[in-house]
């Protein structure tokens, strides 16, 4: 009897053992089945080291790229194929923000359940926000210069426009790719914001300040520091006060403004904003922002204009303009088109969620719109210049050391409820904003508006 006890004791252990495994590896494979089903040496995945499987579309339907055991099939359209090629990714994968690098595991179609399994073993179709279309129209806006485009619906995160420039064809790569072309610059680049970032002091300054709105500056075209440290302006606006400082970009009011504040001040102000983190963008991670902030002097008045250390991402730039669009509150891109309920759900929760993250207060977000509206209407050129557009901007002239010219810079947003887009433009070199960026940003949102 007692033996019979023993062998039964012993016999429960070795389940209750047998049992524990067993829950070990589930778990295991719910932590780490994708990165085992994209293994290089899977060959019903890979052929030669490269995926064999998934397809990218846009938000039309239209093939961006296929991935087959031949190798990687690109749209047919020249111009789609350039624009598109930071997010379809190269054939040497050498694109950080290529889709066979960020969204392996959904080009396999890897789940939990079926693994690796499709019925028609070609993986899955991944359909994205992106209109191939406008993003065509933005890279040849951009007519080869260095820079990059990115418009988000501010209401859905919706991205229907991220392209990156310089780029080429990847379907035809040429002997000698141009210095980096690899870079997405819209998620992977930071650039001084220059006047741009005055939209953020004059936040601060409206929500902390008790003089912020009868507070005024005799521009005389520059303020003295001392030891040789002065803010420049390339004019002597005269006396201004924010709204007019903000429609003539007047460096001297800003600097002053910046002052007042204080560098912790401008600290909150990013943190708030979200200048300095890195975004996710259904799994590609943005660049975080960098900044200085001064106690006192030249150097916290150029922070408190967009220059000194100041370095922003272009893509963070542009959920900034959505979160003041959208009074005060920022949802998060988003770029991934959901195709099943599950995925739709999902979405809509997290959606719910990051909608709570208040950038500024509703009426803060109320006069910046009132004040960018102003630039354009006085100062961009108006109708006649962004004819049909209910357009709220911000120019900016970042200056910066060794280049020719200083880059160029045009943010903002519709406020137009049938058009609820932001967006942010950047062109290297590109001059004042209005100029280069400006023109960018018109081309492109007079293609989503018509």
């Amino acid at each position: 009897m007692k033996k019979i006890e023993k062998r039964a004791i012993l016999c429960l252990l070795m389940a209750l053992v047998l049992l524990g495994g067993l829950c070990y590896f589930i778990y295991e494979d719910w932590q780490d089945g994708g990165k085992w089903a994209i293994y290089e040496g899977n060959r019903d995945v890979f052929a030669d080291g490269d995926l064999a499987k998934g397809a990218l579309f846009d938000v039309n339907g239209q093939l961006l790229m296929r991935n087959t055991s031949d190798g990687m099939q690109f749209n047919d359209d020249y111009n789609i194929r350039c624009a598109m090629m930071h997010i379809t990714g190269d054939k040497d994968n050498n694109i950080s923000t290529g889709a066979n690098r960020t969204f392996l595991d959904r080009m396999i179609g890897y789940d939990f359940i079926n693994g690796i399994y499709t019925l028609n073993n070609e993986g899955e179709s991944v359909s994205l926000t992106l209109n191939s279309n406008i993003c065509a129209t933005a890279y040849q806006a951009l007519y080869g210069r260095k820079g990059a485009v990115g418009v988000y619906n501010y209401k859905t995160g919706q991205i229907v426009c991220m392209v990156s420039s310089p780029t080429f064809d990847p379907a035809d790569p040429p002997s000698s790719v141009p210095e980096g072309a690899y870079i997405n610059r819209f998620t992977s680049a930071t650039y001084a914001p220059g006047s741009t970032f005055k939209l953020l002091t004059a936040a601060a300054s409206i929500e902390t300040l008790e003089n912020a709105y009868s507070y005024t500056w005799d521009c005389v075209g520059s303020v003295d520091y001392g030891h040789n440290d002065e803010v420049t302006d390339m004019d002597a606006h005269g006396e201004v006060d924010l709204e007019k400082a903000l429609e003539v970009s007047c460096n001297c009011y800003f600097g002053k403004v910046a002052e007042q504040l204080g560098g912790n001040m401008i600290k909150k102000y990013v943190k708030k904003t979200m200048l300095d983190e890195s975004l996710d963008i259904d799994g590609i991670e943005t660049k975080a922002g960098s900044f200085d902030y001064p106690d006192s002097g030249v150097n916290l008045a150029w922070t408190g204009i967009g220059q000194y250390h100041d370095m922003v991402n272009p893509c963070s730039m542009m959920v900034y303009m959505g979160a003041i669009a959208n009074d005060g509150t920022a949802v998060m891109p988003t770029i991934i088109k959901p195709t099943n309920i599950v995925d739709k759900k999902i979405k809509e929760v997290k959606t719910a969620a990051m909608e709570k993250e208040d950038m500024i207060d509703p009426a803060t977000a109320a006069s910046l719109k009132s004040m960018m509206a102003n630039n354009v209407e006085n100062h961009y050129g108006g109708s006649s210049a962004f004819p049909g557009l209910a357009l709220c901007a911000k120019t900016g002239t970042a200056e910066v050391e060794g280049q020719s010219a200083p880059n160029s810079w045009f943010v903002g947003f519709l406020d137009d409820p049938d058009n609820p887009y932001a967006f942010a433009v950047i062109v290297e070199e590109g001059g004042y904003g209005i100029d280069a960026a400006g023109s960018v940003a018109n081309k492109v949102l007079q293609d989503i508006v018509n």
